[in-house]
């Protein structure tokens, strides 16, 4: 793939950065990333991953725009409300870059679909608000041994990491918080969030995407951030594997 003079003033931030240059863009643009979530983490990972040239974003949503939303989910606008969150972000990225396809999926991804949904991405990320959709996007993605990327918040904290559990020595996302299906979710509505914070993990979450794309820094995998909002401290603590873990130990 040879880079157009547009491409190449477009993305010039990215290509004068040893760590990702002309050969890391290329990827970028040959990439695909599915996104299970297009609210509040998945509105800026669908804004900063267009923007950065990301060839294919598969977004997988079937909920619709509420003015709720949009305290938090900046890839909307008012006039918005009512329609499908999917089909607004295939607007939002068509007037964004003409380098990227948004391939929007409407759909309740669950355990018996995740893999046809999942499969053929390169990196996955997670911004679901669902414990059992988190679950069936981790099984999925561990399966098809693609790295997942996991963000999370509720009120005025938030999670990130990243998972690769069919490596020998990484954790999948069930060696982090086990395999409780009937474990409650918090929603929003009942609990409320910071809708800055929200942005500030899907960002994160895009940056593991490059990363997991072009290759370039530290590895990630095997530890997870911590922030907190309220005391504004970050913190990353490790995530082992678990020698007994049901969906990648052995």
């Amino acid at each position: 793939m040879n880079l157009s003079d547009d491409q190449l003033e477009r993305y010039a931030r990215h290509i004068v950065l040893k760590e990702i240059g002309g050969e890391g863009q290329q990827r970028l643009l040959a990439a695909t990333v599915a996104i299970v979530g297009a609210g509040g983490i998945g509105s800026p990972v669908i804004q900063y991953l267009a923007a950065a040239g990301v060839g294919c974003l598969r977004v997988i949503d079937d909920d619709s725009v509420s003015l709720s939303n949009l305290q938090r989910q900046t890839l909307y606008t008012t006039r918005d409300v009512g329609a499908g969150k999917v089909a607004m972000a295939a607007n939002a990225v068509q007037r964004m870059n003409p380098d990227v396809r948004l391939h929007g999926l409407p759909k309740r991804l669950d355990a018996a679909n995740a893999a046809s949904l999942l499969q053929g991405a390169d990196v996955v990320i997670d911004g679901s608000d669902s414990f059992a959709t988190r679950l069936a996007v981790a099984d999925a993605a561990n399966t098809l041994r693609i790295p997942l990327v996991s963000a999370a918040v509720g009120q005025f904290e938030g999670q990130l990491a990243v998972y690769r559990g069919w490596e020998a020595d990484r954790p999948c996302y069930r060696c982090f918080v086990g395999g409780d299906p009937d474990r409650p979710d918090a929603s929003c509505a009942d609990q409320g969030v910071l809708g800055a914070l929200t942005g500030v993990l899907g960002s994160l979450a895009a940056i593991e995407a490059v990363r997991a794309i072009t290759g370039f820094g530290e590895d990630s995998v095997g530890r997870l951030l911590l922030i907190d909002a309220l005391a504004f401290r970050f913190r990353t603590i490790a995530v082992p594997k678990d020698p007994g873990c049901s969906a990648c130990a052995g």
